[in-house]
């Protein structure tokens, strides 16, 4: 069953639940417990992603976030107001399959709203929000993906793949397409709206300003790397995480992870039929994943006529120098996956693009 702000089965209601301490506490032996024996990572404090909190500090109002995009999102729509929004995902993880510890869940419950990307994509948060649920405990739930609509898991493939898997169900990872992003920003504006009716305006006009100002931008600017391209074929060494931009540009994306799991196995098959791609297009350059193994890029070019890989990510994480420097979407976006998309489209070489010493920084990158 889906959850927002607006649902008759929001976990806050106009009759508030039992505190939090009083949940934590009656809970802490065996749910926790329960939870920590399902997962195989520790999870350390939360952080911001960003080497900072934002909005107004300890003692105010907190948001909490599954997910970094929507952590960078709600941080930007929260700026100016007393709301602090922290990222739950531990800098250098990838937010798609990781498993906290318990104190995760214990993070949301104290929390005044949880930021999250909906069921069936993170199984923790799932678990975390039935918690909320079963002790009617009064965090407010906002599901970013509330209102998008989703492509099916085949939408870019050849037509006999469908039906053997990846062409069952929806693609969750719609945010990696800016005018669908857009919607998850109005998600998160419509619940911090409710959450601080009197910071209304000033959350609506954060997101107006970033929808315009940023999301509007980088589709522009990716339509127009795309556009320029001769080839229409993309192949990354990473998991099926980029269809949306395949079907926003008109590229065929080429993920060497068929499944949408991160930490997926890549088999003979699969890299059989990207050597295929590789040598029926003529590629030279290929994306891998920054938060995935980088053996089997490491393979395509050992093995085929690819010179370098170079890197992509759908915003799932963040390095520690990204939070050094204060990356969110727009400035991935920027510095990582555009310049890259330039390089294994064929429209500029590879010292073209990125600025100084991005080539040889990114190039085959360990």
């Amino acid at each position: 069953m889906s959850l927002n702000h607006a649902g008759e089965d929001r976990i806050r209601s106009e009759v508030r639940g039992p505190s939090r301490r009083s949940v934590l506490a009656g809970i802490g032996g065996g749910l926790f417990a329960g939870l920590a024996g399902c997962t195989s990572l520790g999870s350390p404090e939360a952080t911001d992603g960003s080497g900072g909190s934002d909005g107004g500090g300890d003692d105010g109002p907190v948001a909490v976030a599954s997910f970094f995009s929507f952590y960078d999102f709600a941080r930007k729509v929260a700026e100016g107001t007393p709301l602090t929004v922290r990222n739950l995902v531990p800098t250098g993880l990838h937010g798609h399959g990781w498993e906290p510890n318990a104190s995760v869940t214990r993070d949301i419950i104290e929390a005044d709203a949880f930021v999250h990307v909906g069921e069936d994509f993170q199984p923790w948060a799932d678990r975390a929000i039935q918690t909320l649920k079963d002790d009617d405990v009064d965090t407010q739930l906002i599901n970013v993906r509330e209102g998008v609509e989703l492509v099916e898991l085949a939408a870019s493939l050849d037509p006999e793949e469908e039906g053997v898997g990846q062409g069952r169900g929806k693609d969750p990872h719609f945010w990696l397409d800016p005018r669908r992003a857009k919607v998850a920003v109005d998600n998160i504006t419509d619940g911090f709206a409710e959450l601080l009716p009197e910071h209304e305006d000033a959350f609506r006009e954060n997101a107006s300003a970033y929808k315009a100002d940023v999301l509007d931008r980088i589709d522009r600017d990716y339509r127009d790397i795309f556009d320029r391209a001769e080839r229409k074929v993309v192949q990354l060494a990473a998991h099926n995480a980029f269809q949306y931009i395949g079907v926003r540009y008109g590229v065929e994306m080429r993920p060497l992870v068929v499944n949408l799991a991160a930490s997926g196995d890549v088999k003979p098959s699969d890299i059989t039929e990207a050597k295929r791609v590789i040598d029926e297009n003529g590629i030279r350059y290929i994306g891998a994943g920054v938060f995935e193994t980088r053996k089997p890029a490491e393979q395509l070019v050992a093995e085929t006529d690819v010179e370098a890989y170079f890197p992509v990510t759908p915003y799932a994480g963040v390095r520690e120098d990204w939070v050094e420097q204060g990356w969110g979407y727009e400035e991935i976006a920027y510095n990582i996956n555009m310049p890259t998309f330039e390089i294994v489209l064929g429209n500029r070489a590879p010292e073209e693009v990125g600025g100084d010493g991005w080539a040889e920084r990114w190039r085959n990158f360990e």
